[in-house]
């Protein structure tokens, strides 16, 4: 099947729409842009002449834009037009009924890859985690949580759709890596020259 073909086939079964319009739903996207805004304020508040604070500004600059990104995408769904798109090619492929088994390793590499990146975002912020590693564990447990939704896994699907006290673990995880996220940042921008 050609690559127009599996984008139309990918299409066909998803349209754009709202993906979560529940209450909660636009909670997450309220609290993804709270705290895109709270880490263009930690980026604004370093000094512009400080040439060791470029990492942090890097750091709070990329995490605003990824946050932005994902509050946006909260909303349109577009990884369920990726998840159709991955149907389409195991059809095409004719491998869609090993799913499971690609699945399962899909989300462990990003498991994995999400974990290296966090890894390797600590290393380079290493000098600046007494500001921004509580922000970047927050910014960790995102990704990874987005990621591994967007496999569309349904064993996944199950357990985040569990509840816990009455709150779903899916709005635990992403609405607490963005809460670990938002102390980060409002740490960040309540230091003065750096200390705490």
């Amino acid at each position: 099947m050609a690559e127009w073909s599996l984008v139309g086939c990918a299409l066909g079964r998803w349209s754009p729409g709202l993906g979560d319009p529940t209450a909660m739903g636009w909670v997450t996207v309220a609290a993804y842009a709270l705290a895109a805004l709270l880490a263009l304020a930690a980026a604004a508040r370093l000094p512009e002449n400080a040439p060791a604070r470029r990492t942090e500004r890097l750091f709070w600059l990329v995490s605003a834009a990824a946050l932005a990104v994902l509050a946006v995408n909260k909303q349109l769904d577009l990884q369920s037009f990726f998840t159709a798109y991955g149907r389409c090619v195991a059809w095409a492929q004719d491998w869609y009924d090993m799913r499971r088994t690609v699945q399962a390793g899909i989300v462990l590499a990003l498991i994995a890859a999400s974990a290296l990146g966090g890894a390797l975002a600590l290393v380079l912020l290493r000098r600046t985690l007494r500001r921004t590693g509580i922000a970047a564990a927050g910014l960790i447990v995102i990704v990874a949580f987005v990621l591994v939704r967007a496999v569309g896994f349904h064993h996944v699907d199950a357990l985040i759709g569990l509840r816990a006290g009455g709150a779903r673990m899916n709005w635990i995880l992403e609405i607490g890596g963005l809460g670990i996220f938002a102390l980060g940042a409002l740490g960040a921008l309540r230091s003065r020259s750096g200390r705490r």
